[in-house]
């Protein structure tokens, strides 16, 4: 700021000869500083797997300065970091994709850009692999957020067409908030698969209890011989009644079932890394723990009736009264508990967030 004193009578209108032996009075500056937490969730986010991307139209300079205090990218860094212009990006373009995307893969701040140039950022991050979540409040954000995975569009500044475009929209306009909806959604994936964990394997169980029971019934003493005809008229015995395995699809699966599905989030979900983009909800390492689980609730099961029943694999150990209704029972109730204790190495079998 400067000021020049006039003589009396002199043109107060504007004209360059007004801006020659001006007196320095001071500088003034503006900065409009990103909110302290906006630091902390990009901090947070880094620590998941999350790459953090700044594509604005502001100055080059400045939007360095703001991505290095935020901690989108590190001043200490090798070589140091520096931002692309849409005009340099221009140039990358027109030698082709794959220099393009290269660029984008090593470049975590792009100032001076077009609606075009965030539309063919996002493509391009698309492109490799990657899942993309956009920002953005104005008109020229439309574009970039109907073509990524999510456009998140901001509740309070944001405007109607952004909206539109947008899949979610931030009441808050809080960067912070897309953190926490990741650790959320993250949560929400690990219940679901710890849901159905549990439900898979204990109905494996159930089946391989009824199935080997009657395919072994000579090896484990269940056959009619043994212990004669079913109470309930058949020359078909089976390990286990009807209404025993209703009482447990009903409540030994339903309860803790329903009891996963509302479990908090786990205090280490974002340290993990990010799921590949098509990974499927119940992977081979997964499948793999299900069928474990099940073949070994059903052999215990099996051995439990075994243990009352005579002409078994255990018969020279314990020695058998021949009840059909006890050793049933002391199945069931081993395969009840089973599933219980199932609840627990669900939860740390899924843990493995891949």
């Amino acid at each position: 700021m400067a000021y020049r004193p006039l003589d009396p009578g002199k043109n107060t209108g504007a004209h360059a000869g007004l801006e020659q032996g001006l007196i320095y009075v001071g500088t003034v500056g503006i900065i409009d500083p990103p909110r302290a937490e906006v630091a902390v969730a990009i901090r947070e986010a880094h620590a998941a797997g999350i790459r953090v991307i700044m594509i604005t139209g502001d100055h080059p300079r400045t939007a360095l300065r703001i991505a290095t205090d935020l901690g989108i990218v590190s001043a200490d860094a090798d070589p140091p970091p520096r931002p692309l212009t849409g005009t340099e990006l221009d140039a990358l373009a027109a030698r082709g994709e794959a220099a393009f995307a290269a660029a984008v893969r090593e470049t975590s701040v792009f100032a001076r850009v077009a609606p075009r140039h965030k539309l063919h950022i996002v493509r391009a991050l698309q492109a490799g692999g990657d899942v993309v979540a956009m920002t953005g409040d104005g008109v020229n954000d439309a574009p970039a957020l109907k073509a990524a995975d999510i456009g998140i569009a901001m509740g309070i500044t944001g405007t109607e067409v952004t909206k539109q475009a947008a899949r979610m929209i931030l009441a808050d306009d809080n960067f912070g908030t897309i953190v926490d909806v990741v650790r959320e959604g993250r949560g929400v994936l690990d219940n679901i698969r710890k849901f159905l964990r549990y439900l898979l394997s204990s109905n494996l169980g159930e089946v391989l209890t009824v199935f080997l029971g009657v395919a072994g019934a000579g090896v484990i003493g269940l056959k009619v011989s043994a212990v004669g005809p079913d109470p309930a008229g058949s020359d078909l015995v089976l390990p286990l009644l009807a209404t025993q395995i209703l009482w447990i699809n009903l409540i030994t699966d339903a309860g803790p079932a329903l009891a996963m599905g509302v479990d908090p989030v786990a205090e280490d979900m974002m340290a993990r890394a990010p799921r590949r983009r098509g990974a499927r909800k119940i992977d081979a390492h997964m499948w793999a723990g299900i069928a474990v689980t099940g073949i070994v609730m059903a052999l215990l099961t099996l051995l439990t009736v075994d243990l009352f029943l005579p002409g078994g694999l255990i018969e020279g150990l314990v020695e058998g009264d021949g009840d059909l209704t006890r050793a049933r029972t002391a199945g069931f109730t081993v395969l009840v508990l089973a599933q219980l204790f199932n609840c627990f190495n669900g939860s740390v079998a899924v843990s493995r967030y891949a």
